[in-house]
C-alpha cells in the first residue's frame, strides 16, 4: 500500500495557510478532478478522494492541530491516539481542571468546586462530506467517532465488582485541603489539591480492571447524522447527547458535525441560488431557440429569445436550493455564452460573408504583413 502524501502537499498550500486558502485550493482541485467530468478516469477519481480526505482533516481546527503534531499517525486507530485528544476522563483535561478549579473555580475563602458534583461531558467534533445534491435535498450519513462512554462493567463507579470507594479522610470528599504558607504579609491559607486522593474526593482501593478506576472508557462509535435540506458548506449540525459521557451522572456532551459540500461539476452555489453557465450556438443566439438545461431536479426547457448576447442571465424560479429554515426554494440563474464556431467549411464562410455584407459590414482581414485581403 502506497504511503499517504502530506495533506498540505495534496492541496498545494503551505502549513500556515488560512482557512480561506485551504477551501479555495480544495475546491479548485475537486472541481478539476470531479468524477462527473472524467467518467472512468481512475487517476482523477483518486485525486478527488485524496483532496476530500485532506480537506476534511485540515478544515477542522482540532484535527489540524493533531495532524501538525503527529502526522497521519494521529488518525490511525492502531497508534492509540483515540481521536479524542486529551479532554476525556482521566486525561490531562481533568487534571488541569481539578488543579485550577481548586484555585480559581470555587471562589476564595476555601470553598472549592465539589469533585463529585455532576458535570457535563465534553463535546465531540467531526466532519462529514456530502455531495452537492445531498446538501440541497438532505440525506442521512454515518460518521465514525471516538468518544468517552461510561464503563459498563463498573457502571461508572471505577470500582471492581463488590467494592466501593472510600471517602478521602484528608479532604473529607471535597478534593482540596487548606494549606498554610508564611509570606511577607504574614501567614496565609489557601486551598490546594488533596494529594491523597489527587483531587477526586474518594479513594478506590480495588479499581475496575476494564476502566482502571476511571469509570469510563473510550470507544469507537458509529453515529447516524441527519443532514437537513439546504445545509451549506462549513455549517455545523449539533446532535444533543452524542458527545462524551457526563461525569458523576452529569449529562453527555453534544456531537458537532461540520458539513463539507463537494464542488459540483456544473453548478455553483450562492446562498439558496444555483448558478451555472450554458453554451449556446451562434445560430441559437441570433434566431432564438428552445434548449434543455440541467437543474438539480433534472433537465428542463429554457427559451432563448432572438438576439441573445453573451452574458445574458436567465432565471428559473424555484429551481434553487431549499431554504434551510423555512418553506420554499431559491432560484437557478443561467448565464449564457455564445460559442463562436470554429473550422468552418469554405461554403459556410462564404455564407457568413454574404450575411455580413447584407448587414452592411465590409469583411476584410489582414495578412501577416498587414496587407488587407478581401
Amino acid at each position: 500500500m502506497a504511503e499517504k502524501r502530506d495533506y498540505y502537499e495534496v492541496l498545494g498550500v503551505s502549513k500556515d495557510a488560512s482557512a480561506d486558502e485551504l477551501k479555495k485550493a480544495y475546491r479548485k482541485i475537486a472541481k478539476e478532478n470531479h468524477p462527473d467530468l472524467h467518467p472512468g478516469d481512475t487517476a482523477c477519481e483518486e485525486r478527488f478522494k485524496e483532496a476530500n480526505e485532506a480537506y476534511e482533516i485540515l478544515s477542522d481546527e482540532d484535527k489540524r492541530k493533531k495532524y501538525d503534531q503527529f502526522g497521519h499517525a494521529a488518525f490511525d486507530p492502531n497508534q492509540g491516539f483515540g481521536g479524542g485528544g486529551f479532554g476525556g476522563f482521566g486525561g490531562f483535561g481533568d487534571i488541569f481542571g481539578d488543579i485550577f478549579g481548586d484555585i480559581f473555580g470555587g471562589g476564595f475563602g476555601g470553598q472549592s468546586r465539589n469533585p463529585n458534583a455532576p458535570r457535563k461531558g465534553n463535546d465531540v467534533r467531526t466532519n462529514v462530506t456530502v455531495k452537492f445534491e445531498e446538501a440541497a435535498f438532505g440525506t442521512v450519513k454515518e460518521v465514525f467517532i471516538s468518544r468517552v462512554e461510561q464503563c459498563t462493567d463498573c457502571k461508572g463507579t471505577g470500582c471492581a465488582e463488590g467494592t466501593t470507594a472510600e471517602i478521602c479522610p484528608d479532604c473529607k470528599g471535597s478534593g482540596s485541603v487548606m494549606t498554610t504558607q508564611r509570606t511577607a504579609f504574614g501567614v496565609m491559607q489557601s486551598p490546594s489539591t488533596c494529594q491523597k486522593c489527587k483531587g477526586r474526593g474518594k479513594i478506590i482501593h480495588s479499581p475496575c480492571k476494564t476502566c482502571k478506576g476511571l469509570g469510563s472508557v473510550r470507544r469507537q462509535h458509529k453515529e447516524e447524522v441527519k443532514i437537513p435540506a439546504g445545509i451549506d458548506d462549513g455549517q455545523t449540525i449539533s446532535k444533543r447527547g452524542g458527545g462524551d459521557a457526563g461525569i458523576n451522572g452529569g449529562p453527555s456532551g453534544d456531537l458537532r458535525v461540520t458539513v463539507i459540500v463537494q464542488p459540483h461539476a456544473v453548478f455553483e452555489r450562492d446562498g439558496a441560488s444555483v448558478m451555472m453557465e450554458q453554451d449556446i450556438s451562434y445560430a441559437q443566439a441570433v434566431l432564438g431557440a428552445e434548449i434543455e438545461v440541467p437543474t438539480i431536479d433534472g433537465k428542463v426547457k429554457l427559451t432563448i429569445p432572438e438576439g441573445t448576447q453573451t452574458g445574458s442571465m436567465f432565471r428559473l424560479r424555484g429551481k434553487g436550493i431549499p431554504y434551510l429554515r423555512g418553506q420554499g426554494r431559491g432560484d437557478q440563474f443561467i448565464s449564457v455564452r455564445v460559442a463562436v464556431p470554429k473550422n468552418l467549411t469554405s461554403n459556410q464562410k462564404e455564407l457568413l460573408k454574404q450575411f455580413a455584407a447584407s448587414m452592411g459590414e465590409e469583411h476584410e482581414s489582414k495578412g501577416i504583413f498587414g496587407k488587407k485581403k478581401k
